[in-house]
């Protein structure tokens, strides 16, 4: 398979490029109420509850896609249902009863319900991914549980999520290029420390009598 060749009609060339191609993608906005959310990992350590919460948001804008199932449709096959969680990662600020401010992580589980294009049935398996992004505006302190030697401090939230399902796959493709790109020079960072004196004029302006 030829990946370096030339036309010389266009003066470019055809290249064989490794990436992914995304063969649909779709977005989901939810607003979840009242959401339990289990948080873990506190620094510092042992607040002193109750809690009173600040803010929630997402750390990451890669999701975890979990209990996922696809079934082609019979009706049009080029399309399937695709079901799943989605596992967005949250840091939650918190003041505690001393008034110390902290931090923990927690996870918000989205569930999807969706009709997608799915590419036709290859050596190569496509992947569902998602991209995430998630923000909590208001939530409460719950209560503290210990289980399994792990201690949650449990809140009760509302939270903004945004979801972007994609259908991808690793492929390799025939692309035209014209070429390398030129990357031009970095510009260095200088603080010019008289900047703004130097522009000044020597002399003031002459005094004009309206």
């Amino acid at each position: 398979m030829p990946v370096n060749n030339f036309d010389g009609n266009n003066c470019s060339e055809k290249v064989c490029i490794q990436g992914k191609k995304v063969f649909d993608a779709c977005m989901k906005q939810v607003t979840l109420q009242q959401i339990t959310l289990n948080v873990t990992d506190v620094t510092p350590d042992n607040p002193e509850v109750p809690l009173r919460f600040v803010s929630a948001r997402s750390t990451t804008t890669v999701g975890e896609v979990e209990n996922l199932v696809v079934e082609r449709l019979k009706e049009r096959p080029k399309y399937g249902r695709v079901q799943g969680d989605v596992l967005i990662p949250v840091q939650v600020t918190y003041i505690d009863n001393n008034n110390v401010e902290g931090v923990g992580t927690g996870t918000v589980t989205v569930p999807f319900d969706v009709v997608m294009y799915l590419p036709e049935p290859s050596i190569i398996p496509y992947k569902v991914e998602a991209s995430i992004s998630a923000v909590a505006p208001d939530g409460t302190y719950s209560t503290t549980q210990v289980i399994d030697d792990t201690t949650y401090y449990v809140f009760v939230i509302n939270c903004c999520a945004t979801i972007i399902l994609k259908i991808t796959m690793e492929v390799e493709l025939i692309v035209p290029t014209y070429g390398y790109a030129v990357i031009p020079p970095c510009q260095e960072y200088t603080e010019e420390v008289c900047s703004g004196y130097f522009e000044l004029p020597l002399y003031p302006g002459c005094r004009t009598n309206n």
